[in-house]
């Protein structure tokens, strides 16, 4: 993907109206979670029908908007609550793979300091 590995990404699990576009969901980001939607972090939306997401992004001097619509099946979402949870990068790969990323875990990250 040409998101940055350091970036925080952020899924919003209400689902929402997939007319609103670009503009719609930056004023969602920055009014409903109090977010600045022009902070280089990843926001992703999701469909009443599981079967497309929206995610935005800010690069440098623009937004990015990537959308992902199945055309068989359905993504699997954690269950609708209010706010953002955050995701791992590995969690990510997952949702866009339609696996369920709540189930799965990751390696533990770590920093080594000693080198053999």
């Amino acid at each position: 993907m040409i998101f940055s590995f350091s970036t925080p990404i952020w899924f919003y699990s209400k689902p929402v109206d997939f007319r609103k576009q670009l503009d719609s969901l930056a004023t969602l980001v920055a009014d409903q979670l109090q977010m600045n939607p022009a902070s280089g972090q990843l926001y992703i939306f999701r469909n009443r029908s599981s079967n497309k997401l929206k995610m935005i992004w800010w690069d440098t001097n623009g937004f990015w908007l990537c959308y992902r619509r199945l055309e068989k099946d359905c993504l699997v979402f954690p269950p609708v609550s209010d706010g953002v949870m955050e995701l791992s990068r590995d969690q990510l790969g997952w949702l866009l793979s339609g696996l369920n990323f709540t189930e799965h875990k990751s390696f533990a990250e770590m920093k080594p300091t000693n080198f053999y």
